[in-house]
């Protein structure tokens, strides 16, 4: 079995087809990511490509080894929602018609059932320190270890601990109110 990093150092020769390799692993968790931050399908779909471009162009100046390639990618999509925020002078709103799609569910009670309880953790995500909001979308929605969110938002793997336990609480603390 080939490994990420063969892929990675293929791409930065130059090898298009290991850098799609790479693009088709990370989208959904760089999409996932960008969309729990930012909350609209079409701006998340346009800033994950973004990424994805960055990356192709900065490529060459990854250092294999130093830095995880999932870390150095996530820290790219961190940087895009920031910028995109900032230029954003109205606060995200969110309809159901913008949750993810579910995936193998054909039953339509499921489906708004699992579409109400998305819509009530983004609500409770949405009242979590931004600091907080960060490292629970990275851990739970990219799915990435605590040593990359630490590198990723540029505080230690015990404060990053910190957040994620006090987000967990908090959000338990939410939750268990709307029920």
């Amino acid at each position: 079995m080939v490994n990420e990093e063969y892929f990675v150092r293929q791409a930065i020769d130059g090898n298009q087809a290991a850098f799609t390799h790479l693009y088709d692993m990370y989208f959904d968790r760089i999409y996932r990511y960008i969309f729990v931050r930012i909350r609209r399908q079409a701006e998340a779909e346009d800033l994950t490509q973004e990424v994805f471009i960055k990356a192709l162009k900065a490529i060459e100046s990854y250092k294999v080894g130093k830095t995880p390639f999932a870390s150095w990618l996530f820290r790219i999509a961190h940087n895009q929602v920031i910028d995109h925020v900032r230029k954003r002078s109205r606060a995200p709103e969110t309809s159901l018609d913008e949750a993810p799609p579910t995936i193998g569910c054909e039953d339509p009670v499921t489906i708004v059932e699992q579409q109400f309880e998305i819509a009530e953790l983004n609500a409770a995500i949405l009242e979590l320190t931004p600091a907080q909001q960060e490292v629970v979308s990275l851990r739970f929605i990219a799915g990435l270890p605590i040593a990359d969110v630490a590198k990723i938002v540029g505080k230690s793997e015990g404060t990053v601990k910190a957040l994620q336990f006090n987000a967990t609480i908090s959000l338990r603390k939410l939750l268990a109110g709307r029920i």
